[in-house]
């Protein structure tokens, strides 16, 4: 198979995946052969083992990052500080693509940037929503008020009780009046964490405090 040949097949697929190139020519070894060919001569653009993407010349789509992170890492979805710089509830650009995950802690460095995962049990993998981006794909990201929870949940140690000023001035909140405190709570639940609960119940006094100024 040529690289053009290659192309032509591959040229709408959002992503190239080792596995789905097999699936049509049947020879593993020749097939990885000829990626790794192409991605020394920066024809692809590798992802990750077994992930990747056609040389932006060449592809006919342009994908969200939200989307890459998805299909890095699976299954995950958008949360922490990237999600709370899309809905804009912290003033800072965020560079990586922050994501929770159900499987270990994982972090990948290439061409589109760095996605970082977390992990959480599985009884707390919800409270994301499927949203469509760029080129019409969907990719999931947490509700704004789950993307808060996963951050105190994973940040716990830096939250002292009562001491709501951690939310303005270290984490610098802002744009608060549309979250709904009753759904902070029922997702901060889902951790079964005592202390997360009580500084959860903290935030939503705070962003009460906030809505009434």
């Amino acid at each position: 198979m040529t690289y053009r040949e290659f192309k032509e097949t591959v040229q709408r697929w959002p992503i190239i995946f080792t596995k789905d190139v097999i699936a049509l020519r049947h020879d593993k070894q020749l097939i990885r052969n000829q990626l790794n060919r192409w991605t020394a001569k920066r024809l692809l653009v590798k992802l990750k083992r077994g992930v990747y993407l056609l040389n932006k010349a060449d592809r006919k789509i342009e994908l969200p990052r939200q989307y890459i992170a998805n299909q890095l890492y699976g299954p995950s979805y958008v949360s922490l500080e990237y999600a709370l710089q899309y809905y804009g509830l912290i003033p800072e650009r965020v560079g990586d693509v922050t994501s929770i995950s159900t499987r270990k802690t994982f972090r990948v460095t290439n061409e589109m940037g760095t996605f970082a995962y977390q992990h959480v049990k599985p009884e707390a993998f919800r409270g994301f929503k499927a949203v469509k981006g760029d080129a019409g794909l969907a990719f999931f990201i947490a509700k704004p008020e789950k993307a808060l929870v996963d951050l105190i949940y994973l940040n716990i140690g830096k939250f002292k009780e009562g001491d709501e000023k951690v939310f303005e001035e270290s984490y610098r909140l802002q744009n608060i009046e549309e979250l709904d405190p009753a759904a902070i709570m029922e997702f901060a639940k889902l951790f079964k964490s005592g202390k997360l609960l009580r500084i959860c119940k903290m935030l939503c006094g705070f962003i009460r405090k906030e809505k009434n100024r």
